[in-house]
């Protein structure tokens, strides 16, 4: 936290928010179901930036993994609606 200002962690905390958002609320109500696969693929990138700063930290190996089991998940999510989608 100490690399990023508040401005910045902000900024992040919302975009992880959105994100899970977009994949909870499209999918109860059925409103937008394409905004699933946006805020699945938002996700995605959110935790390959994530990764490469904990890298870049020397982070723990544990630190590391868990971005690595979160962006499979949404991978996963993204890669499953897109496919639907483009049915």
């Amino acid at each position: 936290m100490d690399d990023f200002s508040e401005r910045d962690l902000k900024l992040i905390g919302m975009l992880e928010v959105l994100g899970a958002m977009g994949l909870i609320l499209t999918q109860l109500t059925g409103i937008l179901p394409w905004l699933v696969t946006i805020s699945s693929f938002g996700l995605v990138l959110i935790m390959l930036v994530a990764m490469i700063v904990h890298l870049r930290r020397g982070d723990s190996l544990k630190a590391l993994m868990i971005n690595v089991i979160l962006l499979l998940m949404a991978s996963f999510i993204t890669y499953g609606r897109f496919d639907l989608i483009s049915i």
